[in-house]
Order: structure tokens, then C-alpha cells, then sequence
């Protein structure tokens, strides 16, 4: 979901500057002999090629008790998966902090935070890690919608066989709203399936498979997109961006893919195209989330739901280390940091 960066007080560019020797000494914990302290939410011992330049903490974010005192942290590695508010409780304490790295591709849950954080602490997401993840999900969503996979397993535990002619993703026109590396990954794997991709960002440019349009464009894109898939950040400018007017001029019989964040999409706008028949949706992500027992879109018409598992695979550990230990490198040796989408 990485189109756009959550807004900062100043505008980073992709990398930026890691603080001196002096900066680091400065931040040096009492209690590690002055080695500065990092705060992990991945078991230390499991991650191979930690500089020794740190002091490492373990924190996963399950309990309220600190394991260190957050003030000594100058490096901290948010907690993955542990629901919208964990990530941000020791925040408040941590006034040496200088980095925070995150382990999603979002920062929506960390970002509103960093005007409680000193000046000019950088917030890192994690690019790189979840575009395999969610782009095979992103490609299973659109498959199964497609080719009548709910209707199929349905029919399987109720002994039915539902034969005839289903629609294809070949000859289809895909519209990528949120062009960043989730969004070129995605492309990536429609290209095998003789599909026609147009790609849309916050702004224009042009990749080596042709322009990216800008969000401007969108009523005149959208009327023509079989299937419209989200893979924008949630900001202030992308909440509820899938509102009754963008819905609206979507095709007769398109599906919408939200792999983004819930709150990209208006749900009621949402229900009142599906529960009519003119719209199909596949979510991985909704709005409210985890989605209560009785919501109506658990049983909307031709809306498949997948509960937020983009990320959550295999691929995370691997990839999700690799990034943990080249930042760490990186900020050891005052090296530039990667994927800084803001600073406070």
C-alpha cells in the first residue's frame, strides 16, 4: 500500500541521513555499558548479522510491561500484527528515540504519533517486505471473484455442481489505484494473464510499462476498468477515496479489490452497489475491522472477504529480518536509512 507516505513535518526523500557518532553516543543507554538500545519485536537471537554496535531489547508488543525503559530506546522496531494501538504505547516515553521502523507497509497506526517524539525522529516502513505477500493474495482475490471459486466451494458442501460459462481475467482491463511497489508487484503477476493494466498514483509518471495517471484522472479511468484494485495508503487525502461518487462510476459488473486499508472504501456506499447486484467485491481489509459477527457485508452479494492476511505469510519472517538487520547496519555505520516516509 505504498503509492503515497502518511504526511510528515518535512518532506524525506526516500533515504535520509542516519545521526553522527555523536548522536549515537548521545542516545547511549546507562545500563549497556553506552551502547545505544534497540528495541526489537523479532526475537535478537533470530535475526543473523545484528551489528554489536547495540544494545538489543525484545518487545512483541503482548504485554503493558516494558522489558527496558522506553527513554534509553533509540531504535525502535514496531510490533507486527498486534492490532491498531500496541505499536504505539511506549511511544509517549521514548524521548531519545531517533528511528522507527515499522514491519508494514502502512504507518497510518504510528504516524499521528510522532508530534509526541522529538524533532527529527525518522519513521521507516517496510518496502520490501509485504509486495510478494500481498500481491499473490491481490491476484488469488481477483481469480476466485472471476471464476466463481466462492460459488464452487459453496456448492461443494452442499453437493451441487455449478457448471457453465464464468468470466475470465484474460481481456480484462485492471485499474491499479495507489501505483506503488505493492501496486508494481501486482502488475508483475497480471502480466502473464493477458490482462490490460492502467496504473494510477498521486502523481504522474512514467515506468517502463507505461504511464502512471494521476488520482485527477480517475472519473474518466474508471468507466472503463473491469476490476478496480486499491493498493493506495491510508491518509487524509486516501480515506474513503471509494466513495458513492467513485463506486458509482465504476462499470456495470466490475469488482473492486481492496487489499489497501478498510477505510479507503466507504462500506455503506459499498453495500448499496453489491446488495443491488451492480458491483462485486474481494476485500482483504474493511471497514470496521476485524469485521463484528451480523455486519451485512459478511453476507453481501458477490463480495468476497479475506480477514487481513496480505502480509501475514511465509514470505514476512525472511523478508521482514533482511530489512530489520540492513536499517541496523545502515544506522551503526551513519549510513542513510531506507524507506523513511517521515520525520518528526
Amino acid at each position: 500500500m505504498t503509492d503515497s507516505t502518511s504526511p510528515s513535518t518535512s518532506a524525506p526523500s526516500a533515504t535520509a541521513s542516519t545521526p553522527s557518532s555523536a548522536a549515537l553516543s548521545a542516545a547511549s543507554s546507562p545500563s549497556s555499558g553506552g551502547r545505544p538500545q534497540v528495541w526489537l519485536s523479532l526475537p535478537p537471537a533470530e535475526i543473523e548479522g545484528l551489528p554489536d554496535a547495540f544494545d538489543y531489547v525484545y518487545w512483541d508488543g503482548t504485554s503493558a510491561d516494558f522489558p527496558a525503559d522506553p527513554a534509553e530506546a533509540a531504535f525502535y522496531v514496531v510490533p507486527y500484527m498486534k492490532g491498531p494501538t500496541a505499536g504505539a504505547l511506549p511511544l509517549p516515553r521514548m524521548s531519545g528515540v531517533q528511528v522507527i521502523q515499522t514491519l508494514s507497509a502502512g504507518v497510518d497506526h504510528i504516524a499521528p504519533h510522532l508530534s509526541q517524539l522529538p524533532s527529527g525522529v525518522r519513521l521507516c516502513n517496510a518496502r520490501g517486505v509485504h509486495e510478494a505477500s500481498t500481491a499473490e493474495l491481490t491476484l488469488a482475490l481477483i481469480l476466485a471473484s472471476l471464476r466463481g471459486i466462492p460459488r464452487f466451494v459453496r456448492g461443494q458442501d452442499n453437493e451441487k455442481w455449478y457448471a457453465g460459462f464464468y468470466p475470465a481475467l484474460a481481456d480484462r482491463r485492471v485499474l491499479i489505484v495507489g501505483y506503488g511497489s505493492i501496486g508494481a508487484a501486482v502488475e508483475d503477476r497480471l502480466v502473464p494473464f493477458e490482462c490490460e493494466v492502467t496504473r494510477v498514483a498521486r502523481s504522474a509518471r512514467t515506468t517502463a510499462r507505461g504511464p502512471v495517471h494521476t488520482m485527477d484522472d480517475l472519473p474518466r479511468l474508471l468507466p472503463a476498468a473491469d476490476v478496480v484494485v486499491l493498493t493506495t495508503p491510508l491518509t487524509e487525502q486516501t480515506r474513503g477515496l471509494a466513495n458513492a461518487p467513485f463506486l458509482g462510476a465504476m462499470k456495470d459488473g466490475a469488482l473492486l479489490v481492496n487489499v489497501a486499508r478498510g477505510p479507503v472504501v466507504d462500506t455503506k456506499a459499498l453495500l448499496a452497489e453489491t446488495e443491488s447486484g451492480r458491483l462485486t467485491a474481494a476485500l482483504d481489509v474493511t471497514d470496521p475491522e476485524p469485521l463484528p459477527a451480523g455486519h451485512p457485508l459478511w453476507h453481501a452479494p458477490g463480495v468476497l472477504i479475506s480477514p487481513h492476511v496480505g502480509g501475514s505469510t511465509s514470505a514476512f519472517l525472511p523478508r521482514a529480518k533482511r530489512l530489520v538487520r540492513a536499517q541496523l547496519q545502515r544506522f551503526a555505520a551513519g549510513e542513510p536509512l531506507e524507506n523513511v516516509v517521515a520525520v518528526s
